[in-house]
């Protein structure tokens, strides 16, 4: 289970690398890092899903302007 996510969540950083290249914003860079090499240091699945999915949102809610 902790495979798959570490999978998903690597690919959402994918994403946000590629993102943040494109838009030459860190925080998108920053983010993308951390997705993909967060799941390494994590085994619960559950601190996993908690970690990534609040790691996956900082960007949203900076360009949002919540912070």
């Amino acid at each position: 289970m902790t495979l798959f996510l570490g999978l998903l969540f690597g690919a959402v950083g994918g994403v946000y690398l590629a993102l943040g290249r494109r838009n030459h914003d860190a925080t998108w860079l920053i983010t993308g890092f951390l997705l993909i090499v967060y799941p390494y240091f994590f085994n619960s699945a559950v601190m996993i899903v908690v970690v990534g999915v609040l790691l996956a949102a900082v960007p949203i809610a900076r360009a949002r302007g919540l912070f």
